[in-house]
């Protein structure tokens, strides 16, 4: 019956057009929803009532239409409308939007998602996370901070957590060095004895006593020296220690030093000692008055005689008190030696004192001292020395050579020193190495009448510790970091995915997709790669949602709801007469 088949077919347009409000309605309330793509419904004809196909036109009569009478409208389907939204700008480097086709990566519990919406911030541990807490997934970076590309991980910005440090690798020395000054006439001359007239004697039972009218020799045992104060005893016995504590070098106080006495330690090894402990330079030659710096055994004497280096600036200060013999209980025995200094260093000199950083970031202070040692008619020749106290070992000494210098007072060898330092047992890398230039960026050590002599350390490479202040985040997703230190690391890198079919995507909410079976698999890229857009950095992406064009959808849907419910009002109207008739 007709009017029965026109409720059913106006049915169809109340149920149509209620369902288009419904899509209407979601775009409306998600006008400020973060980067939110609006949704269109798209009607279809449902299936028509075919009373006639139709007829082709005979040999005497034209041919006929079909015959077909509708029966109502279908919902085609929902398609997402991935158009850019406008950006908003927010100022805060966390939030992100993508300039073009491609979706943020996150993950919830297993599942991999994907996002537009940019609003991330940091969660307690460091990670980045959306404003419901997903990870969001990208490269990171090894312990070295180099990006390890292509493996899907958590992105972390610990803001003042996380540290790094640079070890330092080259340094500039620069200034004048007064080559008018006064050549030296040696170093310093001190003999450490016994007592004041006396030297130190072996004991006559001892099983290595000296040749001939020696009182001792290199390879004497320091437990078989007689003690001056008690014939026939020994002067040092097993686990005692001999310390330098108060000894100077230049006015500088110099590092408190402990040797350990053991059966086998001997003269010798007492001699090393005091070449470490006070920073004795072999180099390679005499002083101008004949002695060759160290410390070595005058045997005829029973005498220890300890030779400086030239220059004022590395006189030695050695008096009694700074050498102690410890008991194993740290308590002060006695003053072994008596000291006696016969020299003084003399010549022109001058030191410096720089700070290079190891891989921790831990400061290390050199010392670098010039000296000068020659004036020819070709120019000067100055001897530097470079020492540490901090270097983990005994020895002072990290490197001598000589610097000459033309007429003209320039360095006619630029070559950088290299330097090692040891490092062992303070947690950084060891040996630390650096270069010590003298002439480089315009700047150079000259060797100029003009007094006194002045050098200075002008730059420096390395950092102490720092930790993570700041971050910026590229166009291609490269996250840097900004420390306390002023060194720049990178972080990280946001990665986005790109899908053949973006209306393939099904939607989760919370402004996530998931891949849908006609979406294509998500090939994860590098920002501004395959067509997948940019990051913009301090922004979120707007809804794309039109609300003028909304509210037109919604009143030629509200007249099409209406109007159906005219055509159901109608048929029932149609209805109702019949029945009046059929009384």
């Amino acid at each position: 019956m007709g009017s029965t088949t026109a409720l059913l077919t106006g049915l169809t347009g109340l149920n149509a057009n209620s369902r288009h409000l419904e899509v209407i309605g979601n775009n409306i309330a998600n006008a400020n929803t973060t980067a939110f793509k609006s949704s269109r419904m798209l009607f279809s004809t449902a299936m028509q009532r075919t009373i006639h196909i139709g007829s082709q036109p005979g040999d005497f009569t034209g041919g006929t239409n079909p015959y077909q009478i509708g029966l109502g409208v279908n919902i085609g389907g929902v398609q997402h409308d991935f158009t850019q939204g406008s950006f908003q700008p927010t100022g805060d480097a966390r939030d992100l939007a993508i300039e073009g086709d491609g979706f943020f990566v996150v993950r919830r519990g297993e599942d991999q998602m994907y996002t537009r919406a940019g609003a991330f911030r940091q969660d307690a541990n460091g990670s980045l996370v959306t404003i419901d807490g997903d990870l969001v997934m990208g490269y990171t970076v090894d312990d070295e901070y180099s990006l390890v590309d292509g493996v899907l991980s958590e992105l972390s910005i610990p803001l003042g957590a996380r540290a790094v440090a640079e070890a330092s690798e080259y340094v500039r020395v620069v200034g004048n060095l007064n080559a008018a000054g006064s050549l030296p006439g040696g170093g310093s001359f001190i003999s450490l004895r016994a007592t004041e007239l006396e030297g130190f004697n072996i004991l006559s039972d001892g099983t290595n006593q000296p040749a001939g009218s020696n009182m001792i020799e290199s390879d004497s045992l320091l437990m078989e020296v007689e003690d001056p104060e008690a014939p026939g005893s020994a002067l040092f016995a097993p686990g005692q220690v001999l310390q330098i504590n108060g000894a100077r070098k230049g006015g500088a106080q110099l590092p408190v030093a402990e040797l350990t006495i053991a059966a086998d330690t001997t003269v010798e090894d007492l001699v090393a000692f005091l070449n470490e402990a006070l920073g004795l330079h072999q180099t390679g030659g005499a002083n101008p008055d004949g002695r060759t710096p160290g410390a070595t055994p005058i045997a005829l004497e029973g005498a220890v005689a300890i030779f400086g280096n030239i220059g004022e600036k590395n006189d030695l200060e050695v008096p009694s008190s700074a050498i102690r013999l410890l008991n194993a209980d740290g308590s002060v025995d006695r003053l072994p030696f008596v000291s006696a200094k016969a020299q003084d260093a003399s010549g022109e000199s001058v030191r410096t004192t720089f700070i290079v950083y190891d891989s921790l970031g831990q400061e290390v202070a050199v010392d670098i001292t010039f000296a000068l040692e020659t004036k020819q008619d070709t120019g000067t020749t100055w001897r530097y020395f470079l020492e540490s106290a901090e270097d983990s070992d005994l020895d002072l000494r990290l490197a001598t050579g000589t610097l000459d210098f033309d007429t003209s007072g320039l360095l006619l060898d630029a070559t950088p020193v290299t330097v090692t330092l040891d490092r062992a047992g303070t947690g950084a890398a060891t040996p630390m190495s650096f270069e010590v230039d003298f002439a480089e960026a315009g700047e150079q050590l000259t060797a100029l009448a003009d007094d006194p002599s002045s050098v200075a350390s002008t730059y420096r490479d390395g950092r102490p510790s720092g930790t993570l202040e700041d971050f910026g985040i590229d166009a291609d997703g490269l996250i840097t970091g900004v420390f306390s230190n002023g060194l720049t690391r990178t972080l990280g890198r946001v990665v986005l995915a790109k899908f053949v079919n973006n209306d393939g995507l099904i939607e989760e909410g919370s402004n996530l997709f998931r891949a849908g079976p006609n979406s294509g698999e998500a090939a994860v890229v590098v920002p501004t790669t395959f067509g997948s857009g940019s990051i913009v950095s301090g922004s979120l992406e707007s809804a794309n949602v039109d609300i003028g064009q909304e509210f037109i959808k919604m009143i030629m849907s509200s007249t099409g709801y209406s109007a159906s419910s005219r055509v159901v009002q109608t048929a029932d109207e149609l209805l109702q007469q019949l029945m009046v008739i059929v009384r």
